[in-house]
């Protein structure tokens, strides 16, 4: 057993509920030998109306349009697999629980996509990627790929090897995390979340061109919009972000978590008293569905 299973998980593989130990996979795949693959992370909670998937439409258009994009074939529907997700949570016995869908490829050793996929979704409890507590960052030597190179905006599995680089240098480092910058000298992302900062009163986030324009990151945009939060999506360099009052990161798996400091510079506004505390607390009622948001509290 592992930290993700153990010997009740049943794994949704290849059209069949099985134990992870009897799915198997082909040891000629393009994902395995190439990365030629595309994942999800989702979330669901358990709330007053019961277990919910936070944004499963939004996650299986983003899975689908990784399919598309990297030639992958894959005639799932949206609410296929919303509805295998719920079947594998029930069978799980989970309502609070991370889920892990993957599309992997056929066998082919050339460099034209495969014409075979299989998807495989998983699921397991899991408390938050980066933990509670305010992250130490590190700048990273390794930068966010060129657009012009991939299709950033895509999860494909061999794009992390990028996020694993920047994450052994930061942990061996001595840092909690890592942040890197655009091919631009911009400030992109963290190894695995968007980041946002607060400025005098307001926030800041990258905008999309070299970065995993996350569904937590649009999440956080939307309740800023219906709370009256100032933000502004925008380009700006590691000297800005070291003069800002505040920062955090967004993802699924991470959902808000604050920083403490980036390599020796140490953010001054308290936590607790920043915007991001604030959303973070929102973001919690958002997913347990129990946020009045300002425009609803008008009608």
């Amino acid at each position: 057993m592992n930290a993700y299973s153990n010997n009740q998980t049943i794994i949704y593989h290849n059209g069949e509920y099985l134990k992870p130990e009897a799915a198997t996979g082909n040891l000629y795949s393009q994902t395995l030998h190439y990365g030629n693959g595309v994942f999800e992370g989702i979330r669901s909670y358990e709330t007053p109306e019961g277990t919910k998937i936070f944004k499963a439409k939004e996650h299986y258009e983003r899975l689908k349009y990784g399919a598309e994009v990297m030639g992958i074939p894959f005639n799932y529907t949206v609410e296929e697999l919303t509805a295998i997700t719920y079947d594998l949570l029930k069978r799980n016995n989970l309502a609070d629980a991370y889920i892990r869908p993957l599309i992997s490829t056929g066998a082919n050793m050339g460099l034209y996509t495969s014409k075979e996929s299989i998807l495989t979704m998983q699921c397991w409890e899991w408390g938050k990627l980066m933990g509670d507590k305010l992250l130490r960052v590190m700048t990273s030597s390794f930068e966010r790929p060129n657009p012009k190179s991939c299709f950033v905006e895509a999860k494909v599995t061999g794009h992390y090897i990028n996020s694993i680089l920047s994450t052994n240098e930061a942990k061996d480092a001595g840092f909690d995390e890592a942040l890197l910058l655009d091919m631009h000298g911009n400030v992109a992302e963290c190894s695995g979340a968007n980041i946002f900062m607060e400025k005098n009163g307001k926030l800041y986030t990258p905008k999309k061109g070299s970065i995993m324009a996350g569904i937590t990151r649009s999440t956080i945009l939307e309740i800023c919009q219906e709370e009256g939060i100032p933000v502004e999506e925008k380009h700006f360099k590691l000297e800005e972000l070291k003069q800002a009052d505040s920062s955090f990161f967004t993802g699924t798996a991470a959902e808000v978590v604050g920083l403490k400091s980036l390599d020796d510079y140490e953010f001054p506004l308290r936590w607790t008293d920043s915007l991001g505390f604030k959303l973070m607390q929102l973001y919690q009622q958002e997913v347990l569905g129990q946020r009045k948001n300002k425009f609803s509290k008008a009608l």
